[in-house]
């Protein structure tokens, strides 16, 4: 009978993992993960450094910074979920995927409008005057966070 280990290799994890030796020690830095000792130069990481990298990535896929999802792990490497956060992003997304639905919209019509020449095509037009004023509101919401970030 194979013994069950309870601590992992820096080896072990990138194999369990895919991510290459070098994410790890950058999210180690980063205050993601945590080692907990070295045999010889190899980092000895807890069994639990696999759920917390699957954390990390669902927390990527979302589009959360690695600063965020670093303030939803305890010291200790426990998982302590900021629920505002998490409610804050859903309603993010749920802008996004509404513009990204509008987007598709727009596309569709464009490929199958039947205007010659889709400047003489009302609804193009509209749908371009729209994507302006969105791409002006997106450009000052970047500079505001650039100066929030910088301050």
């Amino acid at each position: 009978m194979e013994k069950i280990r309870k601590v992992l290799d820096i080896g072990d994890v990138v194999r369990f993992s895919g991510l290459p030796p070098s994410t790890l020690r950058y999210y180690e830095e980063k205050g993601l993960i945590r080692s907990i000792g070295r045999t010889g130069l190899r980092r000895i990481f807890d069994l639990r450094v696999l759920e917390q990298l699957e954390f990390i990535a669902m927390g990527q896929i979302a589009g959360f910074e690695l600063n965020e999802i670093a303030i939803m792990f305890a010291a200790d490497g426990k998982l302590k979920v900021d629920r505002k956060l998490l409610m804050d992003k859903a309603e993010q997304l749920e802008k996004d995927m509404k513009q990204l639905a509008a987007i598709k919209n727009t596309l569709e019509h464009v490929a199958k409008c039947s205007a010659l020449d889709h400047l003489e095509c009302p609804k193009f037009i509209r749908l371009l005057k729209l994507a302006g004023k969105q791409q002006c509101k997106h450009r000052k919401a970047q500079i505001k966070k650039s100066i929030k970030k910088n301050t």
